[in-house]
């Protein structure tokens, strides 16, 4: 993955972008969403947290993608903070 820029936006009671909307390209609306999940290190591991999540996930990033997001599920596609030495 190339470096990626976090761009804080307001999302609504609707689910969508409040303000500052670009018309979308045809293309663009038919994607989909991959909730990419984001860990610190490689190694999927850590203590469990109150969330229920490890205390290495960081995040979820919507990633946009031409095919299903199970695709990217089954394969256990994951973005990283740190790479292995």
């Amino acid at each position: 993955m190339p470096v990626i820029w976090l761009e804080p936006i307001q999302i609504g009671p609707t689910g969508k972008p409040i303000g500052g909307e670009k018309k979308k390209k045809k293309e663009e609306e038919e994607l989909q969403i991959y909730k990419c999940p984001l860990y610190k290190v490689s190694t999927r591991a850590g203590t469990l947290s109150t969330t229920g999540h490890s205390t290495n996930f960081v995040l979820y990033l919507d990633l946009r993608t031409d095919k299903d997001p199970d695709h990217w599920i089954r394969r256990g596609v994951a973005l990283l903070c740190l790479l292995d030495d």
